[in-house]
């Protein structure tokens, strides 16, 4: 019999495995050419002196942190999260909370910088400002969401990775998995099994 939690990572499996990725104008884009694009763009950026910037709300602001500080230590590329509290209720508070990432893109992302931007519903306003403000800027954009297909965030990248799920749970997980194959693929990642060479 099959345990409810082997139930549960076969589920995460599946529905991961089945991320769809598109351009920017709609056609379908092979996933793993999509993710070979993103460590392009994210070494070429960091090769011209650019960071890439990390954005979410709620557990996707704790994905973002958490791949900003990896792909820094792990990935040597410059990568930034707006998550300082200061910072961000700053922004809010000044502006509303709906430009508050819009503005830290505005003050200090620069050309050639990268912005991953992060959302479940991918209908949050304050991250389809941010990508708004990253063109502005001169950055190329790379939406990560779920939930329903026609979402807003996923028309916006120059690439969109999408999870057909309205889990929160799936769709985190799933997003989490995604970006730390793109770093660890860029590091040179192997499949390796205990007890094998």
């Amino acid at each position: 019999m099959v345990s409810p939690l082997d139930q549960y990572i076969h589920a995460l499996a599946r529905q991961t495995g089945a991320t769809s990725a598109r351009h920017r104008n709609g056609d379908p884009v092979d996933c793993d050419h999509a993710i070979a694009d993103v460590i392009d763009r994210a070494r070429a950026s960091h090769a011209d002196g650019a960071r890439i910037w990390f954005l979410g709300n709620g557990g996707s602001a704790a994905i973002a942190s958490h791949m900003a500080n990896d792909y820094t230590k792990n990935g040597g590329l410059r990568s930034m999260a707006v998550s300082d509290a200061s910072v961000l209720t700053c922004l809010a508070n000044d502006f509303g909370y709906e430009h508050v990432y819009a503005k830290a893109l505005e003050f200090q992302a620069g050309p050639r910088d990268g912005v991953i931007a992060i959302s479940s519903s991918g209908n949050s306003a304050n991250i389809i400002n941010a990508v708004a403000a990253a063109r502005k800027r001169g950055c190329w954009v790379v939406t990560f969401s779920g939930f329903s297909p026609d979402n807003a965030l996923r028309r916006l990248g120059d690439l969109n990775f999408h999870i057909a799920s309205s889990n929160y749970g799936t769709v985190e997980v799933g997003h989490l998995i995604l970006l730390h194959a793109i770093l660890d693929l860029s590091m040179g990642w192997h499949l390796s099994v205990e007890g094998e060479e």
